[in-house]
């Protein structure tokens, strides 16, 4: 992937003691209420993104959360957002497939049993929300994993 400029809302957080569901569960609810995405200029799709990135350590520490959407510049970031770039890097690609949010909790939880396995870069990895995403019992939700090869 090239690189990837991300304007949203953004939470500190920890997947220990439950931390990361309750801080989340918040912020995608923020960003529906706040009608995040109609701030959001530069917009390059209508895909939304949830990027994990300022990794403490590993998936046991501290870490960013981004829930914005691509853009084509960072040029004018509204206040209340967060624009950050990512360079380029390697991704392994998972799919959560079922009824969302579960779904993607449990593939995140298989990603986390392999994490030695993966080589995981620990930079930044993301979710897309695309169409697919809102079908329910079918839904799709695409979640790349940065790794070193």
């Amino acid at each position: 992937m090239n690189n990837l400029k991300i304007i949203g809302i953004s939470v500190e957080t920890t997947n220990q003691n439950g931390k990361a569901i309750e801080d989340l569960g918040k912020l995608w609810g923020r960003f529906y209420a706040e009608n995040v995405i109609e701030k959001i200029p530069n917009k390059i799709n209508e895909e939304v993104y949830a990027v994990y990135t300022d990794y403490e350590n590993d998936y046991r520490g501290k870490y960013t959360t981004i829930i914005g959407m691509a853009v084509s510049s960072l040029d004018k970031i509204p206040d209340g957002l967060v624009g950050r770039a990512f360079k380029a890097q390697n991704f392994k690609k998972f799919i959560a497939k079922g009824e969302m949010p579960n779904a993607v909790g449990k593939t995140w939880k298989e990603i986390w049993d392999k994490d030695a396995e993966l080589n995981r870069s620990y930079i930044y990895d993301y979710e897309v929300y695309g169409s697919r995403s809102q079908n329910g019992a079918n839904a799709e939700v695409d979640i790349y994993i940065g790794i070193i090869n």
